[in-house]
């Protein structure tokens, strides 16, 4: 063992140390590792740099915005309530559907991303059912870190590992070439899930409802909007077609149009209603209307407008995205006080409609634009965000009250759902032909999010988990220098010593579990990068294929089932879940068997020794 191989090795347990202790944090060991490893004389300071421009890295750096477009135009959270809505009120088929939304989804972005926006559908499907969130964040956990065996952008020790082959003169992986092993894995899963929610215990976290903001529903509810909701479609032989909003006066007669949804060739545009918004054949109105039905009966005759169904069968609530409501109380000294609502003149001053009305905790009716305001009370008002926003922000004669729940579920590229979809389509098509890199494909779909404004400068460069790209960047020379001192044959030495002259399979059984158990310790990341050059040495030792060898390092990394520090996934659900570190030994390491042993048993059979 020479001189520079003890000094690589002593900067190698060192960062684990400071790994396990999480001091100081893991993107700061990796910026120490890259400045202490040129002194060992194993590697110039320029090779030690080489990870910044690593094709990997810049893939993975892609891939974080690509994903970040799909979550700020709702095409995850649509997903998730799309599972909601099919799974009713049956825990087992919500379980069922949860991880395979939670692994689909996470097959093409970052399995964090893919378990923080699940989190906030699974408390509210809880909330609505009844169950305890602990029987459904572990399977959103486990399904999460499969989704990474599932494709080779799924997460980052796949593209390490798979970068590590083309260091050493290999091809690379293909895109689906994980799949074969994900799909049984999952279903196995889905499976053992099922039986092992018996296990997890009965546990809510404290105070989960007490502080729970109230929803659209809940107002809808509160201020007897019920029935005052209408959609209706103008005709072409409307006397509406070409009119003005101040030429008309259905306002008059109670009815108030709250915005326009107008088709374009794509996709449809909400639009604000305003006096010299000019309405066109075949614009649809949402209305809220107060008056009696054999009137609204009379009026829909009369501008001749065809009645459509409501979608979320209550108050425009599929609008959520583009219009909300506030409640807002008016103060003492608000010139408002002594007023009535229509004199008030609210919708011109703040172009926000007031749908309901409260005396303490007597509710108006129909006539609500008669009521004198007074002091306390709170006014229901709907509009659109960027409106509800101005008001918050003025506090003159309204004092904002309560947000809705919705508010904190806002998208800041909604309506760009179908041009997210599209250009992850692209992208990914990109990488399965091969006309391109993978890390072309992922930066030209990262430009065509910016260019259809999924996406911004700001949330791009947000997106980026920088901790996660240095870490990998700073690990990436270990590689290199453990190469060159010798020390990579050294360890595929140990494992063959360990193994005997045992076969194939046991083999790949010895790095799993040496993959798995140093996963325990550090980040997967941080195993595919130490690993990876190990599990190819001793292919190369016995004369084998690498490609086996190299996917069984892949999938161990992603096996981190056993404790609640093993992936920031796990992390992500201890909270929601209220869970102890036992809760993830008990049913993570059990799994993690059965996973190895089926890995141990695909790996060879679907590549070849």
């Amino acid at each position: 063992m020479t001189t520079q191989l003890i000094l690589v090795l002593a900067l190698l347990v060192a960062a684990i140390a400071m790994f396990i202790m999480n001091k100081p944090r893991m993107d700061a060991v990796g910026l120490l590792m890259i400045v202490l490893l040129p002194f060992t004389g194993a590697l110039t300071i320029n090779e030690a740099l080489a990870g910044f421009a690593d094709s990997s890295v810049v893939l993975l750096a892609a891939l974080f915005v690509v994903g970040e477009g799909l979550v700020r135009t709702g095409t995850a959270q649509r997903i998730g309530d799309l599972l909601n809505d099919k799974a009713g009120d049956s825990a087992t088929r919500m379980l069922v559907l949860l991880m395979i939304a939670g692994a689909g989804l996470g097959a093409f972005m970052s399995s964090t991303a893919v378990v923080a926006i699940f989190i906030p559908v699974v408390l509210r499907i809880c909330r609505n059912s009844g169950a305890a969130p602990s029987q459904l964040m572990m399977p959103l956990s486990v399904a999460a870190l499969i989704s990474g065996m599932m494709t080779l952008v799924a997460t980052a020790p796949n593209l390490v590992v798979a970068a590590e082959l083309v260091r050493q003169g290999h091809p690379g992986f293909s895109f689906f070439a994980f799949t074969p092993f994900g799909l049984p894995i999952l279903v196995l899963a889905i499976g053992y899930m099922l039986f092992a929610r018996r296990m997890l215990p009965d546990r809510r976290p404290p105070g989960t409802d007490s502080h729970r903001a109230p929803s659209l529903r809940d107002w809808v509810s509160a201020y007897g909007l019920h029935g005052r909701a209408y959609r209706v479609r103008i005709g072409a032989d409307s006397p509406l077609v070409g009119k003005r909003l101040d030429q008309l006066s259905m306002r008059k007669e109670g009815v108030n149009i709250l915005a326009i949804e107008r088709q374009r060739r794509f996709a449809v545009d909400v639009i604000r209603p305003s006096g010299t918004t000019e309405l066109g054949a075949d614009d649809v109105l949402l209305l809220d209307v107060r008056v009696a039905p054999d009137r609204m009966r009379e009026l829909r005759e009369e501008y001749r407008v065809a009645n459509l169904p409501l979608v979320d069968g209550d108050y425009f609530l599929d609008r959520s995205q583009e219009i909300g409501m506030i409640e807002a109380i008016v103060p003492p000294d608000s010139p408002l006080v002594g007023r009535t609502v229509l004199e008030a003149r609210i919708r011109g001053e703040h172009r926000l409609t007031v749908i309901g009305l409260r005396h303490r905790q007597e509710v108006a009716g129909l006539d609500l634009l008669e009521e004198k305001l007074k002091a306390g009370d709170t006014l229901l008002l709907t509009g659109f965000w960027s409106d509800i926003r101005k008001l918050q922000a003025d506090g003159r004669t309204l004092v904002v009250m309560n947000l809705p729940a919705e508010h904190a579920e806002l998208l800041p590229a909604a309506g760009r759902m179908p041009q997210a979809v599209a250009i992850l389509a692209l992208t990914v098509g990109l990488m399965i032909s091969g006309w391109v890199t993978n890390v072309h494909a992922a930066l030209i779909g990262c430009l065509l999010m910016g260019l259809f404004r999924c996406v911004d400068m700001d949330s791009a460069y947000r997106s980026i988990s920088w901790k996660t790209l240095v870490l990998i960047v700073g690990m990436l020379p270990f590689s290199i220098a453990l190469q060159r001192t010798g020390g990579v044959d050294l360890a595929a030495e140990a494992v063959l010593s360990l193994a005997g002259a045992a076969s194939t399979r046991v083999l790949l059984g010895v790095i799993f579990v040496i993959t798995a158990m140093l996963g325990l310790f550090i980040s997967n990341t941080a195993t595919a990068v130490l690993m990876a050059p190990v599990a190819l040495a001793v292919a190369a030792d016995v004369g084998a294929s690498p490609y086996p060898f190299a996917m069984i390092v892949a999938l161990a990394a992603s096996a981190a089932f056993m404790t609640p520090v093993s992936s920031p996934v796990n992390t992500l659900v201890v909270g929601p879940g209220n869970y102890s570190f036992g809760d993830f030994v008990k049913v993570g390491v059990p799994f993690t068997i059965v996973v190895m042993l089926v890995c141990v048993l695909l790996v060879p059979i679907v590549l070849p020794p």
